[in-house]
């Protein structure tokens, strides 16, 4: 099988990994999984894959961007899609600074994932579109980027958003993510 059309999928959702994993085989990929950052370094070991897929959040409060920085470092080329359902403008760019191509929210497919592979160069005819951005949406951004900077401890993201803790874990309740 060519190195370009073998695939890296990180994503610690084991049931979701496989189903992704099965859906690009069926596309004549090759398909690795790995559910951790430590699972992807020892994978990326000894394969060098064209493409990878990568879950933003991972278990135990870890982050995807860590794997991005690390399938980038070890090929430049690589082109990584980052996959969430936990999207913010501040992970997004973060994403894109790091080596990511694109940046899906999910639910997002197969075809979805393919079609980003293939935009990966950008288009600067892309239309720019007024779309004002409600509070809400601002709000949860400010809250998922200071969940961010305290690596997901939720006491001290309150304590420097002025919130009661439990305010906080009710607002994360209801935007529940993965």
């Amino acid at each position: 099988m060519p190195p370009e059309r073998l695939l890296v999928i990180v994503d610690d959702d084991e049931k979701f990994a496989k189903t992704l994993k099965r859906s690009f085989e069926r596309r004549d990929y090759e398909a690795l999984t790995a559910g951790s950052l430590e699972e992807l370094k020892v994978l990326i070991a000894t394969r060098t894959p064209g493409y990878a897929v990568v879950d933003l959040r991972l278990s135990g409060g870890a982050s995807g961007l860590a794997c991005v920085q690390a399938l980038h470092a070890h090929d430049p080329d690589m082109l990584i899609v980052v996959l969430t359902g936990f999207a913010s403008i501040a992970t997004a760019v973060e994403a894109i600074k790091l080596g990511a191509c694109h940046y899906l929210v999910k639910p997002s497919n197969t075809d979805d994932i393919e079609a980003a592979f293939s935009r990966a160069a950008g288009d600067v005819d892309a239309p720019l579109v007024v779309r004002p951005t409600s509070i809400k949406n601002l709000e949860w951004e400010r809250i998922h980027e200071t969940l961010m900077e305290t690596g997901f401890n939720i006491s001290e993201t309150a304590r420097r958003l002025g919130l009661h803790r439990r305010t906080l874990a009710r607002k994360l309740e209801k935007q529940r993510v993965k």
